[in-house]
């Protein structure tokens, strides 16, 4: 097994991150459309899935996807392990009055997120795969690949729609460090660009999370 400094880590760990943030943009940007957002929002999203679900350069984008999501699971796990070992007494004692707030809960958002993912594939992409079935309510669902009906028929789930609402929570609270984080740790720190960064930064945590808060809210409002 290649041997990698905590540095090295840390750069992977950010570019995964940044990749990742990316993709959020563009999930979202899809998702709105669930919303009647333009008379032909159904259509316009019913489209784009086609799109991402036959265009061959898009499975192969999926592949990097996923390993993006597991490299940077694997490696934030890792680096908070070793931060942990390295200060087991300071982090207890003192850590905590030094760290930020949002830096204090990251692995424990972390795993939220990825419970909140693995709940995500179970309701959509593994039904794509046909491993599991499709989500069922009033909107009728005609294919493994008709995820417009399935979006509205879970987002009509109350439960459901309130547990999405909080994991957004979380995941807002974990983008608002990790934004910021990604950037420190490829070595942009400066006077100059740093309060831009932290600013974008919580702006970006607060937009996209909220964005596809909307989503949930408008089925359970209407």
């Amino acid at each position: 097994m290649i041997k990698q400094s905590s540095l090295t880590k840390k750069y992977i760990m950010a570019f995964a991150g940044i990749f990742l943030a990316l993709f959020l943009l563009v999930h979202l940007g899809i998702n709105l459309f669930i919303l009647p957002i333009a008379e032909n929002h159904q259509e316009v999203y019913e489209n784009a899935v086609h799109f991402m679900t036959s265009n061959p350069l898009v499975r192969i984008f999926e592949v990097v996807l996923f390993a993006t999501f597991l490299i940077h699971i694997v490696y934030g796990t890792i680096l908070q392990i070793q931060n942990w070992r390295a200060r087991p007494q300071r982090y207890r004692r003192e850590g905590w009055a030094h760290t930020s707030f949002f830096s204090k809960f990251m692995i424990h958002t972390g795993i939220i997120i990825f419970i909140f993912l693995v709940i995500h594939f179970i309701n959509f992409y593994f039904v794509k795969l046909g491993i599991t079935s499709p989500p069922r309510g009033q909107a009728p669902v005609m294919g493994e690949e008709d995820f417009y009906p399935m979006a509205v028929n879970l987002f009509s789930n109350a439960p459901y729609a309130i547990l999405y609402i909080v994991l957004l929570i979380l995941l807002g609270f974990h983008l608002n460090h990790a934004f910021q984080s990604a950037f420190q740790s490829l070595g942009l720190n400066h006077s100059k660009y740093t309060p831009v960064i932290r600013w974008i930064g919580t702006l970006y945590s607060i937009i996209v999370p909220l964005g596809f808060i909307c989503i949930p809210l408008y089925f359970l409002v209407f």
